[in-house]
């Protein structure tokens, strides 16, 4: 007997290690789920996974709008998620990718029919003042105008994201902190438990029209208390190397002299920025009465832990 529940759902971004995991859960939950993916010799690699998961698989630019209608056409598409954001962050990637990907992928939705769009947001895009915020918030004001019902999910920090130091202190270097490790805090996901939270807004009605939040289990975590349960991992006594977040902001200045007159600069200018962002700013709900992060209003799903997955890396390493 066919799953009632069962939906025709479009994914843009499955190549990502998020968007992999999203295919996944959908395909668990029963779901018929056909993947676009760039044309590329990573996406092809992709591909071979995706299909072996049991998902559907076609190759698009997400700029030609043509080959996008031929796309939903052939998926009778009900429900389109959106997994895809720009990797550098760079202003002319985030508009790209952050808003004009996905504004391209909107109209071919509402052109076929679809009744349903999920997009992968960004927590940080609370306070926002980079470029890819600001292109991530440009498209989530035009899809609040869309007649499809709208989920747009924030999730907190990723696993990934939280993992750049394992290496690092495998070898005996201090753990990286800014100021005293104690500026920011984040309640990191998996990418499996967020996977699975992307899959249930495909069903769940509660999950519809609304903007998601999303972090896993707590409590939350600062930077010096990763480094902390890093070192003590690797059977090391915990040591650090305070870095100031101020250098970005220098470096980001200087190097926007040279904006006007090159793209070069203008990049690297916007990398400092971020990085300066990411030194100083919490990955939380940003209380709006109060103007702080708050680790109590910040929601939380899923099994994962940052411990059990620092384990399995310094695991493989030996």
């Amino acid at each position: 007997m066919a799953d009632s529940s069962a939906r025709r759902v479009l994914l843009a971004g499955a190549s990502g290690t998020i968007g992999r995991a999203a295919a996944r859960a959908l395909v668990d939950a029963g779901h018929h789920v056909t993947c676009v993916l760039r044309e590329s010799a990573s996406a092809r690699e992709a591909a071979m996974a995706l299909e072996g998961d049991g998902c559907a698989v076609h190759f698009a630019d997400l700029g030609d709008t043509a080959a996008l209608a031929e796309r939903f056409a052939g998926s009778e598409a009900q429900v389109v998620m959106s997994c895809i954001a720009s990797r550098s962050g760079s202003p002319r990637d985030s508009k790209r990718v952050d808003h004009d990907a996905n504004l391209a992928l909107l109209e071919a939705a509402e052109a076929a029919g679809a009744d349903h769009f999920i997009l992968l947001s960004a927590i940080c895009v609370q306070r926002p003042k980079l470029a890819f915020q600001h292109e991530k918030l440009r498209f989530e004001a035009r899809l609040k105008q869309s007649p499809l019902a709208q989920t747009i999910v924030r999730p907190t920090a990723f696993f990934k994201s939280l993992s750049g130091q394992v290496e690092r202190v495998r070898a005996g270097k201090p753990f990286l902190i800014f100021g005293d490790g104690e500026l920011t805090a984040c309640k990191p996901i998996s990418d499996r438990d967020l996977g699975r939270f992307l899959a249930l807004c495909v069903t769940d009605p509660n999950k519809r029209d609304a903007i998601l939040p999303i972090g896993g289990p707590g409590p939350a975590i600062s930077l010096k208390e990763q480094g902390t349960m890093l070192c003590e991992l690797a059977g090391r006594e915990p040591a650090f190397k305070s870095v100031p977040p101020r250098m970005f902001t220098l470096a980001s200045r200087v190097l926007g002299l040279g904006a006007p007159f090159a793209e070069w600069f203008a990049e690297k200018s916007e990398y400092a920025r971020i990085a300066h962002y990411y030194a100083t700013e919490s990955m939380l709900v940003l209380d709006p009465d109060s103007g702080e992060y708050s680790d109590r209003a910040t929601p939380e799903f899923g099994e994962d832990t940052l411990r059990a997955h620092y384990e399995r890396l310094l695991a493989q390493g030996r």
